[in-house]
């Protein structure tokens, strides 16, 4: 009788192999009872955040409310450093997972909380079709929008260079991270990035011109931070940074190498003019 070919599945394993992939990951789950968080597949297969940022969003919608998530708390409980923290955690605020929200408190000091958005998606699609105030909408968002009134013009930068206006385009992006209020959208950033790339243009530093903006705001709540923005931008806009001509630097003029003769006292080698005769310690003697 023939030996059983080992490489031939048993019966019942082939039956409970033909439901698996034939390539990539294969599941072997549970079903979670106690101590589970239920996440989003837009987090965690989301197309443009990096993976700690990712990890970041899964562990901040899995804690309890009231733990610190600030950058400092979770790079203590992280070893990926605060830089790469604070970093993801910019991602995770771009797309909408999570907001800092500035607020006082009774004591009159400013504290900043950080609110966890387990659906953007959600909310963007429920703050379009309804106001706190009357509830569902039914008029169309461009309908709303379209009596708009225009920005306020900003200054102008003699060179448009592109590497400038992205300088701009960036401290106006970082704005929020200073005040939530001055959340920009895209169009109001391109408005504005013209006016503070005038302001980079004249050797202003980026700190200064964050500083012209966000410094002194209103308590109350900015109905329209783009049109605050602009009008700083053009009614502070500095002088133009003085002309420093370039100072013409003139090179000291080489020493001169007198070429090596013989002295006719002693005859040893020495450097000296053509009018010299004897080396310094035989004009000594003779002296």
């Amino acid at each position: 009788m023939a030996a059983p070919n080992p490489s031939v599945p048993a019966r019942t394993e082939s039956a409970a192999d033909d439901n698996r992939p034939r390539s990539g990951v294969i599941h072997d789950n549970v079903r979670h009872t106690a101590n589970f968080t239920v996440v989003g597949n837009h987090l965690a297969q989301h197309p443009e955040l990096s993976l700690l940022a990712i990890g970041l969003g899964l562990y901040v919608q899995s804690v309890r409310g009231g733990t610190s998530v600030d950058i400092k708390s979770l790079a203590a409980r992280f070893k990926e450093g605060t830089v790469r923290i604070s970093a993801a955690l910019r991602e995770l605020e771009a797309h909408g997972y999570l907001r800092r929200e500035r607020k006082r408190a009774p004591d009159g000091r400013i504290v900043t909380r950080t609110v966890s958005c387990n659906d953007p998606r959600a909310r963007r699609r429920r703050s379009d079709t309804e106001c706190p105030a009357t509830g569902p909408q039914r008029t169309p968002h461009p309908r709303r929008t379209a009596g708009r009134k225009a920005l306020p013009a900003v200054p102008q930068p003699g060179c448009k260079v592109p590497g400038l206006l992205q300088a701009a385009v960036d401290l106006l992006a970082d704005l929020r991270r200073h005040d939530s209020r001055l959340l920009l959208s895209a169009t109001d950033t391109a408005h504005l990035a013209p006016g503070v790339a005038a302001w980079l243009e004249r050797d202003v530093l980026p700190s200064r011109v964050r500083h012209a903006l966000t410094a002194n705001l209103p308590d109350e709540p900015l109905h329209r931070p783009a049109a605050l923005l602009a009008h700083r931008l053009a009614d502070k806009l500095p002088p133009p940074a003085p002309f420093r001509a370039m100072a013409t630097v003139t090179a000291p003029p080489a020493p001169v190498r007198h070429p090596v003769r013989n002295c006719d006292g002693c005859d040893r080698g020495f450097r000296a003019p053509e009018t010299e005769t004897h080396c310094r310690d035989c004009r000594e003697t003779e002296a």
